[in-house]
C-alpha cells in the first residue's frame, strides 16, 4: 500500500461508510427513516402544535439527535436532527458489530 492509500483507508469518511454497511446499522437506519416518515406523515392533517409524533423518532436517536433539538427553527431542525443522530448511532452500531464480530482474529483489521 502507498501512503495515500494507507491513508484513504483510515480517513474519516472511510470508517464511517464500513460502520454503515454492517446490517444491523442498515437495519436501525430503515427503522428511523420509517419513524421519520410516520411522523411526518401524522403531523401534516393536523394543524395544531400539540402533535407529539416527533418524538418518537427522536428517542430512537437519542442521545445524538438532542444535542441539536435546541436550534432554533421550524420542522427542518427535528429532521435534521433524527437524520444526523441516525447517522451518529448507526455508526457506533456497525463499529460495535464489527468489533465483536471480529474476535480474536488478529488479521481483521481491515
Amino acid at each position: 500500500m502507498t501512503g495515500t492509500d494507507a491513508h484513504a483507508a483510515r480517513s474519516p469518511l472511510h470508517r464511517l461508510g464500513r460502520n454503515l454497511r454492517n446490517p444491523f446499522a442498515l437495519s436501525y437506519l430503515a427503522l428511523c427513516a420509517a419513524l421519520l416518515v410516520w411522523a411526518i406523515v401524522v403531523n401534516i392533517p393536523d394543524d395544531s402544535d400539540a402533535a407529539l409524533a416527533g418524538v418518537v423518532p427522536l428517542m430512537a436517536t437519542a442521545p445524538a439527535s438532542l444535542v441539536l433539538l435546541p436550534l432554533p427553527g421550524g420542522a427542518w431542525v427535528l429532521i435534521v436532527a433524527v437524520v444526523l443522530g441516525a447517522l451518529v448511532n448507526a455508526s457506533i452500531i456497525g463499529w460495535c458489530a464489527r468489533a465483536l464480530t471480529r474476535g480474536s482474529r488478529p488479521d481483521a483489521t481491515r
